[in-house]
């Protein structure tokens, strides 16, 4: 069988290496924002090109804490709308509702999956005060397209980079000098992944990351004194310490991925079969390989009978999920026609050429 993800192999390399740190952490005697904290923020945000780093729980976490930190400096208020795409991870939702703010839901573009800049500006009311851009599957939204809009109506940009670790946008700038912030997950399946949870805000907004800091500990910049209603999401030290370990090596495995995508989209050659779409560069990272189909789940079941595990990301979208009921009365046909098509292939760094090519063979005999 090979499994869509093997964490265990993932991570086997640094077994040796996560050893010795942990032994480190815990004779140090500090476990909460401690040296390992900081450096990891150092690297990542050196990673990212940008000012500021903060580790904080999670990328849910991270997104709430950057729309309340904006709250908090004013730039938002309680109610304001908030376009984000449709297609999307119900996070990016969430996020906006946990924080007070009101999402507008607008569809992405078949080819790319990501936010449709063309739609974005027929969705802006006088109550829209930000985009939300989500970096779907690893590939970078249309930035330069979506900077323009915001730039040109005066609207914060916020990214949910949580898949896109490490893409660059024209081969020349970060994802994370675009908008105003992002928001990273370091969840343990993410191309850049902890040994649990973990989250980070990346900004070069030195206020916001002022307030983030803060945040995230209670709003506390001083140990006793609360500022802000802060809440307690804190990146913690052994999590840190094991994703400075993996981070030099990010760029590299990234490299992988984009190495098994492009023999995915070069001889996976079968008219039953949608791949996605990209122009090769280093935009897309590749935190999932989505294909689609119409006979979405004979053709999982007939890659499981072959020994090819797969999974579906996502098969609701988030606006029919009963968790956001007051959603569930729209209709947005692109976004429900994805989710009832897509499929996620194996890639990971570890898949070998001989598993790359056994995956290619079976799906082209579909």
């Amino acid at each position: 069988m090979i499994p869509f993800l093997d964490l265990k192999k993932v991570n086997a390399a640094y077994n040796t290496a996560f050893q010795e740190k942990l032994k480190s952490v815990l004779e140090s005697g500090w476990y909460v924002l401690g040296n390992e904290v900081l450096e990891f923020e150092k690297q990542f945000a050196l990673f990212c090109q940008s000012e500021h780093c903060i580790g904080v729980g999670n990328g849910l976490d991270a997104l709430v804490l950057i729309f309340k930190g904006y709250i908090q400096l004013g730039k938002l208020q309680i109610g304001d709308e908030v376009i984000v795409p449709a297609n999307t991870y119900i996070a990016s939702i969430m996020a906006i509702i946990e924080a007070g703010l009101v999402p507008v839901l607008v569809e992405p573009k078949q080819d790319t999956y990501n936010l449709d800049p063309q739609l974005i500006e027929s969705n802006i009311s006088l109550k829209t005060k930000a985009i939300l851009v989500v970096h779907l599957y690893g590939q970078l939204a249309e930035m330069d397209k979506i900077c323009s809009i915001a730039a040109a109506n005066d609207l914060l940009l916020i990214e949910d980079s949580a898949q896109a670790h490490g893409a660059i946008f024209e081969s020349e700038y970060p994802n994370s000098n675009r908008g105003n912030a992002q928001a990273y997950s370091f969840y343990p399946a993410k191309n850049l992944g902890a040994l649990g949870d973990g989250g980070a805000v990346v900004t070069n907004d030195d206020d916001l990351a002022k307030v983030v800091f803060a945040l995230r500990n209670y709003g506390s910049e001083t140990k006793y004194q609360n500022e802000f209603l802060g809440v307690n999401s804190r990146l913690d030290e052994l999590q840190a310490a094991f994703l400075s370990l993996k981070l030099p090596h990010l760029n590299t495995d990234n490299e992988k991925r984009r190495t098994i995508a492009r023999r995915y989209l070069a001889e996976i050659k079968n008219d039953k079969i949608l791949l996605p779409a990209w122009d090769l560069s280093n935009n897309h990272v590749f935190h999932l390989f989505v294909i689609r189909t119409k006979n979405r789940e004979d053709l999982q079941e007939y890659l499981l009978q072959n020994g090819i595990q797969t999974v579906i990301h996502y098969p609701i979208p988030p606006h029919k999920q009963k968790a956001l009921k007051s959603l569930n009365h729209l209709s947005f046909p692109i976004t429900e026609q994805i989710h009832d098509t897509v499929l996620s292939l194996p890639i990971s760094p570890i898949l070998t050429n001989e598993e790359v090519h056994f995956i290619i063979k079976v799906i082209n005999q579909y």
